[in-house]
């Protein structure tokens, strides 16, 4: 209103003239309303919510779950298998071990792949063989038979063989056998482990 007034008191007080006619032009722009500033674009786009694309495990870059160990249950060492053969009648009769009463371990239903005798009562070793990747090889644990009777450790050229009853005897007989575990050791670190039977008598 402040605006409209003073352009009419003007128009009253002076004849039309350019220079009014300026003036009032003037006067209606200082009081149009000031334009509104333009709204900021960024603050009205809106937020992008769409999640991020998860990255697949199989790209060149990306960290795939390990793969499971196939192969060999040999643990550690050069990476080289460790294979006990079965031994057979001719290996047990080249061998030709001393001792009264003999234990040996099996793996399930097949011939042994340890096999020790020793005396009774005899601080004597106990001697016994196994048959490592073809290859018959001499082992010893102190204590004589008795001494292989629960438990026993064997040692032998580049090897420990450590044997660890789990169970009670299963059947009857003279020489039941027990389950057991066969632990197999090598020079360079590396060890693999059998299950099966410990068998100890006549």
């Amino acid at each position: 209103m402040l605006c409209r007034n003073s352009i009419r008191s003007h128009s009253r007080r002076a004849p039309a003239s350019a220079a009014l006619a300026l003036l009032t032009v003037a006067l209606l722009a200082a009081c149009s309303p000031a334009p509104e500033p333009a709204q900021d674009a960024s603050r009205d786009a809106a937020p992008d919510t769409t999640p991020a694309a998860a990255v697949p495990e199989n790209v060149e870059g990306a960290q795939a779950p390990a793969a499971p160990a196939s192969g060999s249950d040999t643990i550690g060492g050069d990476g080289s298998e460790i294979r006990l053969d079965a031994l057979t009648e001719q290996d047990l009769t080249e061998a030709d071990l001393s001792g009264e009463l003999a234990c040996s371990f099996s793996a399930d239903d097949a011939a042994p792949i340890l096999l020790a005798r020793g005396m009774v009562a005899s601080e004597e070793p106990a001697q016994g063989i196994v048959k490592v990747a073809g290859y018959v090889e001499a082992i010893r644990a102190p204590g004589g038979f008795d001494g292989i009777l629960e438990n026993p450790t064997f040692t032998g050229q580049g090897k420990t063989i450590v044997i660890a009853v789990t169970g009670p005897a299963t059947g009857g007989g003279e020489s039941p056998p027990r389950p057991a575990t066969l632990t197999y050791q090598r020079a360079d670190g590396a060890s693999r482990t059998f299950d099966g039977r410990w068998q100890c008598g006549p």
